[in-house]
């Protein structure tokens, strides 16, 4: 940031000192008349060197009270280094320093807001962490509490007490595994497995993985045309492929019955290709999208964790679409659908 320059003002020594040398001269003229010894050359000398010495001497004395002060409040608001400031011209200017102060005051009122905004995304991440972690834990505990009471003498319900359960600790380690991953994503810590693929290969695999998962509300999985040649991209493959699982799921889990979810590949620029994930299902609310990449964020904020999943994946999707440089779009309209879109590197 350019340092503003620090002016020296003499406005203030000039205009005491003009006031005192006329009082002074009004002073020795009456002074004059009363002893009648009037000599115009004399007071004019007199109001000269009063002028200059008063000068000299306001000056001074200002700069040296003000600097003292300035340099205080510059060195405790940390508006300036110490050593600009003894480099520079000591300031008499009062403008300069009210809009140094004003410029401090504004900034740190934008950090106080940026704070505020911190700590309600902390409270509110904490609140959604804790709703995701008590769900599983208290599947587990409420099963094996129903065991120790005596249902493990029922091997029938024993047996499906433990089941169900040991499903509880599976979604926990989930959670866990999504949480650990997002983080590493998050410091640089996960390495990616950069290798040439042809995304159509890796599209068509999901589709099949999820084929069952769709056809339990009817929802078709397709491409938007026929793609004959593959399409070679450079990435890490298996980090795309959980990508593109976790926006089909999404758009699954969110679709409507009879509905379809469409993947396109698009050429963007000569060594760019655009996926996109279509689906016609509820849409999201304009209101909502600037969030819907936090952790745990849910637009049904009625708590209902019906769907499954650990409320991690659209998080994981952007961290793993920007840990490749890339970047990843949203566009969606209530009621009618959403488009998911991320680019990739195209081999050359």
């Amino acid at each position: 940031m350019q340092k503003k320059e620090i002016r020296k003002s003499y406005k203030f020594a000039i205009k005491t000192a003009l006031y005192i040398t006329m009082v002074l001269t009004v002073l020795i003229i009456v002074f004059s008349l009363l002893t009648k010894s009037f000599n115009i050359w004399a007071i004019l000398g007199f109001s000269v060197i009063s002028y200059i010495i008063s000068f000299f001497i306001i000056q001074y004395r200002v700069e040296r009270f003000i600097y003292r002060r300035v340099k205080k409040i510059y060195d405790d608001l940390t508006l300036l280094e110490s050593a600009s400031l003894r480099t520079q011209p000591i300031t008499t200017d009062m403008a300069t320093l009210t809009q140094e102060i004003g410029k401090f005051a504004q900034d740190k009122k934008l950090e106080i807001e940026t704070l505020k905004v911190r700590e309600e995304y902390r409270k509110e991440f904490l609140g959604n962490i804790s709703h995701e972690l008590k769900t599983p834990l208290f599947t587990v505990q409420g099963y094996v509490l129903t065991l120790l009471d005596g249902a493990m003498d029922n091997e029938n319900l024993r047996e499906k007490y433990l089941e169900r359960a040991n499903k509880g600790v599976e979604r926990l380690i989930y959670i866990v595994q999504d949480l650990d991953m997002i983080t590493k994503l998050e410091v640089g810590d996960l390495s990616l497995n950069i290798e040439p693929f042809d995304i159509v290969a890796v599209v068509e695999s999901v589709f099949d993985l999820l084929e069952m998962k769709s056809a339990k509300k009817k929802i078709t999985l397709t491409f938007d045309m026929q793609y004959p040649n593959p399409i070679m991209v450079k990435a890490d493959k298996e980090r795309i492929r959980q990508v593109l699982t976790n926006l089909v799921v999404n758009s699954i889990k969110y679709g409507r019955i009879k509905g379809t979810t469409e993947i396109s590949i698009e050429n963007l620029i000569k060594n760019k290709v655009i996926v996109r994930v279509t689906d016609n299902g509820e849409g999201i609310a304009k209101a909502n999208i600037p969030r819907l990449f936090e952790r745990f964020y849910r637009i049904d904020k009625s708590g209902s964790r019906k769907e499954g999943g650990s409320g991690l994946g659209l998080s994981i999707v952007k961290h793993i679409i920007e840990a490749h440089d890339e970047k990843i779009y949203i566009e969606s309209e209530l009621s009618v659908g959403s488009e998911f879109s991320f680019t990739l590197e195209k081999v050359k």
